[in-house]
């Protein structure tokens, strides 16, 4: 299983664009997210070797502009891909997607994409006082469970507490947005206990996790913290 990193706000050169968003591509055929702009996304490809023909489906983790705006300049490329997004997403999301000629797949509840691939489906958090959707992917592989978030807004330990309820599997990495953001060390700390109770080997936050949560992470994982950056493949 490999796991390559096509958008975040890091890159391991500087040849790869950079911005706010992530986006990740599994064993070449399910893409988790899009970050902020197609054009940068698409390039990002082209230099990573991707290939477009070989992506099934694309996972839109919540709909905000850093995770779903690259996927228009990629249907243009693609045409009827399936897109993966939760049935409250806005209406102008699901009406773009059907225009830009995706195939829309709403999913309320733990569904399977692909053998190895399920989404959560629909958790709700919230976002400025207002209720927010978002999905997270759980991967299968050898080494366990990789969980990929995008921003975490329905709170990371209650992502991970949904997926152990629906596979039993041990949970190898988490990796992507945590929404720490804001929190105080304490907050983060607590956090972190409560990723080594939960039996959690490995861990790779990054974009709205915030620095120094990020920091934090890195000292309590050591040799088993994943910095996450764009051209890093993840093989599990």
């Amino acid at each position: 299983m490999k796991i390559k990193v096509l958008f975040d706000k890091d890159a391991l050169n500087s040849e790869l664009k950079t911005g706010w968003g992530v986006s990740f591509l599994i064993d070449d055929k399910v893409l988790f997210d899009t970050g902020e702009k197609g054009e940068w996304l698409l390039g990002n490809m082209k230099k990573l070797g991707v290939d477009l023909d070989k992506i099934e489906a694309v996972v839109i983790s919540h709909d905000h502009w850093d995770h779903k705006d690259g996927v228009w300049d990629l249907l243009k490329q693609r045409p009827g891909l399936k897109v993966y997004g939760c049935p409250r997403f806005g209406k102008k999301f699901k009406q773009k997607v059907k225009s830009s000629g995706g195939k829309l797949i709403e999913v309320d509840k733990f569904t399977k994409i692909t053998d190895d691939i399920y989404t959560t489906g629909e958790i709700l958090g919230r976002y400025i006082l207002r209720p927010l959707p978002e999905q997270v992917l759980a991967v299968k592989t050898q080494k366990g469970i990789v969980v990929l978030t995008g921003c975490a807004h329905p709170g990371i330990i209650k992502i991970i507490e949904k997926i152990k309820e629906n596979l039993p599997e041990r949970i190898y990495l988490v990796l992507g947005g945590f929404h720490l953001m804001e929190k105080d060390e304490p907050a983060v700390k607590e956090i972190i206990s409560r990723f080594r109770q939960l039996g959690i080997q490995r861990a790779g936050p990054t974009h709205c996790t915030g620095e120094r949560a990020i920091e934090l992470f890195r000292d309590e994982y050591t040799s088993n913290f994943m910095p996450i950056k764009v051209g890093r493949v993840i093989e599990v």
